[in-house]
């Protein structure tokens, strides 16, 4: 009956440990992935405000970039609502109440396992085949909104230049947006000089159906028009003017439209690739690496006898044909051609490999790169473990719940995280370290750290308890004074 009892009260507590658990792990997801999508729009709102696209165009975008954060979002999110559960158990005296019933804070901890267990499987399922397709659809759109011209077509007091061909001032605009004044149009001829010029005191503009051109319909102006005459080459010989009341000028709108790139030529780079299509793509390229190290050892084969040195001396000997060598045998011409055919051998050697040395150092950064994202993979389900076996025991240990002291704590713990992954990601890059050791620093950093203070939240320290740490340095304070005195 006893074992009964406590089978029932185990249930009950993973059920109130997944039920405190999950709401706040979705609120803190929304909200870091509200935040870093805000800083992506404040980073690139200049390229993406004022171009005219349409509002799913936006929208898509800021789908895309959503799913690249999740790398960053999930560890940060895992971190902060392990410390929120555990911390508002451990204010509300339910970590007491659940020690007190014969449960110690490791089995309590399992239910919550199982869960970053799951979720860290699924971040990697995540990594692995939704990250790249994501990576893809965004950098391509990414692109193409970037160089997309501004839907600002007539700026007013400068020429725009968006229309090939002519070149538009307008002074001034009306408040409607579409009434123009002082209208200056240059067309220009195809050897680049601007002969015809028309001016409107003012004018009205609009779009076609479909956006398919800009009309400007223009009022009380004049046209010039230079050509050169009959049986002439000066191309400024004559002049003809056109005074209207009203005329209509068309331009294409077909430039302004999005264009999109073809995908498959963003689908190269590493953070398009899936596991499989890395791991394939670094061992072509290591096959490369080595069969240019054999081509290397065959370039320099045929000029390696002439500096073999015998490990014992012969015992015949041959005298030179004179003293100051074989060199100074040959007559002067022979000389001059044999040094000379000497450098350009040298020459041609050294060129040819510092050619191939180049192309070793970009092939050897290019796989540590691509074996840096595949570590990568991994990385993210790691981290989530990692972070969550730092996050749970610091909310059992500092007690505290909400969106305060914990949200502080989380950030500190995931700067770090974050900096060392960062600086040993640039490392693998550079090659100072190894890419295993390089990618996985920050987990083997962290990991420790989550196992201490595993270890002493099961074991109830007091190790944020400042009125610890006062009665510490007031006893080591009075043992100067007293030493002193």
């Amino acid at each position: 009956m006893p074992l009964l009892i406590q089978i029932v009260l185990m249930k009950k507590i993973h059920l109130l440990l997944l039920k405190s658990f999950i709401r706040p792990f979705v609120v803190t997801l929304f909200i870091v992935m509200f935040v870093l999508l805000m800083l992506f729009l404040f980073k690139y709102i200049d390229d993406l405000i004022g171009k005219g696209f349409a509002w799913y165009t936006i929208l898509e975008l800021m789908m895309y970039n959503s799913a690249t954060n999740v790398a960053m979002a999930l560890p940060l999110s895992v971190l902060l609502s392990t410390i929120m559960t555990y911390g508002a158990l451990g204010e509300n005296y339910e970590l007491v109440a659940i020690k007190a019933a014969g449960i110690s804070l490791r089995r309590a901890m399992y239910p919550m396992i199982v869960i970053v267990s799951i979720l860290s499987v699924a971040a990697f399922f995540f990594s692995d085949y939704m990250l790249p397709v994501a990576n893809l659809k965004y950098y391509s759109l990414l692109y193409d909104a970037r160089k997309q011209k501004s839907a600002d077509l007539l700026p007013e007091g400068v020429f725009s230049n968006n229309f090939t061909g002519y070149a538009i001032r307008v002074k001034h605009k009306d408040p409607d947006g579409q009434t123009l004044r002082d209208i200056t149009i240059y067309q220009r001829a195809p050897d680049g000089s601007n002969t015809d010029v028309t001016m409107a005191r003012e004018g009205v503009m609009f779009r076609t159906m479909g956006d398919k051109f800009l009309v400007l319909k223009l009022k009380n102006g004049v046209s010039y028009k230079e050509s050169k005459g009959e049986n002439d080459y000066d191309p400024r010989r004559q002049l003809q003017r056109f005074r209207f009341k009203e005329t209509e000028v068309k331009f294409d709108l077909s430039s302004f439209k999005l264009a999109r790139t073809d995908e498959n030529e963003f689908k190269s780079a590493s953070q398009m690739m899936n596991l499989k299509q890395l791991k394939f793509f670094v061992d072509s390229v290591q096959q490369q690496v080595n069969g240019s190290v054999v081509m290397n050892y065959k370039l320099v084969t045929p000029y390696i006898k002439y500096f073999i040195i015998p490990a014992k001396p012969s015992a015949k000997k041959y005298m030179p044909a004179d003293k100051g060598g074989i060199i100074n045998s040959l007559k002067p011409t022979e000389q001059v051609m044999a040094i000379s055919n000497a450098m350009s051998e040298v020459r041609s050697v050294k060129d040819v490999l510092k050619n191939r040395t180049d192309r070793y150092k970009s092939d050897s950064m290019t796989i540590r790169r691509y074996a840096s994202e595949v570590q990568k993979k991994f990385t993210l389900s790691a981290a989530c473990i990692a972070l969550f076996l730092i996050g749970a025991p610091l909310g059992a240990i500092i007690r505290k719940g909400g969106l305060g002291l914990p949200v502080v704590i989380s950030v500190i713990f995931f700067l770090i995280y974050y900096i060392i992954s960062t600086i040993g990601e640039k490392s693998v890059k550079a090659g100072s370290v190894s890419t295993f050791f390089g990618m996985w620093i920050a987990i083997i950093v962290l990991t420790p750290i989550g196992l201490f203070l595993s270890y002493k939240a099961a074991t109830d320290s007091v190790i944020f308890d400042m009125e610890l740490y006062k009665r510490f340095f007031n006893k080591l304070i009075k043992r100067k004074s007293n030493s002193t005195l």
